[in-house]
């Protein structure tokens, strides 16, 4: 099932993907040019979010939970 996005986080999304091409999206804290597509729909979504649009939850990343038997600190005496 696709996610559904707001129209106002559409827009912010396509001012970021605008700003990114012309040179003008900067990053957050360090403050340097955003060059890369995703990074700059990552920073429209978040912008978004910000502004109290509907927009899905960033999805946690998956994590494999590992066999506590496994793993050269977990040795087990048998």
């Amino acid at each position: 099932m696709p996610r559904s996005y707001s129209k106002k986080a559409g827009e912010k999304v396509e001012k970021a993907m605008h700003e990114r091409k012309e040179g003008e999206l900067k990053s957050g804290r360090s403050g340097r040019k955003v060059t890369n597509p995703k990074q700059a729909i990552a920073i429209g979504l978040s912008e978004a979010r910000e502004a109290g649009a509907k927009v899905p939850r960033k999805s946690a990343p998956s994590t494999k939970k590992s066999d506590s038997r496994k793993g050269p600190g977990n040795r087990h005496s048998r």
